[in-house]
């Protein structure tokens, strides 16, 4: 078996090993703060499997998502309601960012307001149909029908961003999430909501309009800097075109400010474990690259996450750089212990990232 073959496996075993009897995807079960599910690195990750001939593990994925949405469903058609007569709500009445493995409510004082992960399960789930011919199950078209509701109510509120930060803002890469969300659902043909419709032309507008700047994208609106998860906007949730102007300066501005020793970081400022290098954004601007036809862009991404491979093969979350602050680096690994490793979501995207490089490499 060759190098690339053997890492191939390991990919798809360590998702498939740590996936929950019930279909859930815990981020790293042998980390103390992520043994949860996270709705955005599940749909991703579920997107994976459907690459790499494994749909039967995404099609349990989203099978716990409608399950897990439809046992709350009583709370989510409260904030539906309460939104249409104009209620606020307090931070804890809103569906949560992560749930237990079992699908339990998780409120434990983690910011858990942020639509994104919403978002893109609807966008997922419509590829996981596209991808393999089938309409959605009467339970998963019931749990779509309540997220889409719910995020073309709540669009607009100001959350946490997707590294849970910034309560106050509305960020780009979220509402990009929303909007891609929403067309799924309309694409999905499970049903028609004029709330929906409305949603879709708002963010349409408010993207073109206030989350540009200098013609490119931002990170959110009224701040001028890049933020690597602005990829996502072209790569894959083709909000915008990838040989946009706004999103080919975009790009550069991120190359430029967040591309170090090989790997991208999150963001300029970025602190978490001293604001290292991810893995799962190395792959994305790999997986961009590719759909751009700059393969040789993209390899070199895939080359520099397979050297951050351990004697297991397994992956981290992140890896520090030149420009990592060893301050930080200290305080996070005293407080948590080393980067999470396995991070399923940075297998998944070196398996996505493989697979534009090399399609026949997806079964």
């Amino acid at each position: 078996m060759t190098a690339t073959a053997d890492a191939h496996a390991t990919d798809k075993h360590v998702i498939l090993l740590h996936q929950a009897a019930n279909g859930a995807y815990p981020a790293c079960p042998s980390f103390t703060q992520y043994p949860h599910v996270w709705l955005r690195d599940g749909s991703f990750i579920a997107h994976a499997m459907d690459l790499v001939g494994e749909p039967a593990s995404a099609a349990r994925f989203h099978a716990w998502v409608a399950s897990t949405i439809l046992h709350h469903e009583a709370e989510l058609r409260a904030l539906v309601d309460g939104a249409a007569r104009g209620a606020s709500f307090d931070e804890g009445a809103f569906l949560p960012a992560r749930y237990a493995v079992d699908g339990g409510w998780r409120n434990d004082g983690w910011p858990a307001f942020q639509l994104d992960g919403y978002g893109l399960w609807l966008w997922s789930l419509c590829e996981h149909a596209a991808t393999n011919g089938s309409a959605p199950s009467d339970d998963l078209a019931r749990a779509a029908d309540l997220v889409a509701r719910y995020v073309a109510a709540f669009w607009d509120e100001p959350c946490y961003d997707v590294w849970e930060e910034h309560r106050s803002q509305l960020h780009t890469s979220t509402l990009a999430s929303t909007l891609a969300g929403l067309r799924a659902y309309t694409r999905l043909g499970i049903g028609a909501d004029e709330r929906v419709a409305s949603a879709i032309a708002s963010l349409e507008a408010m993207l073109r309009d206030e989350c540009v700047v200098d013609g490119r994208f931002v990170k959110y609106v009224a701040n001028p800097v890049v933020d690597a998860s602005l990829l996502w906007l072209a790569t894959p949730l083709a909000v915008v075109a990838a040989d946009d102007p706004r999103m080919v300066a975009t790009v550069a501005e991120i190359e430029r400010t967040l591309v170090v020793d090989g790997g991208l970081m999150r963001f300029a400022t970025d602190t978490f474990y001293g604001g290292g290098a991810w893995i799962l954004l190395t792959a994305w601007l790999g997986w961009h690259h590719a759909r751009r036809g700059e393969h040789g862009r993209a390899r070199a991404c895939l080359e520099w996450i397979e050297r951050q491979r351990d004697a297991a093969g397994l992956l981290p979350e992140q890896v520090p750089t030149a420009r990592t602050n060893p301050r930080f680096l200290r305080y996070w690994t005293r407080r948590w212990g080393t980067s999470a490793k396995p991070l399923l979501w940075s297998h998944a995207m070196t398996i996505v990232l493989r697979a534009a490089l090399e399609p026949d490499r997806a079964a």
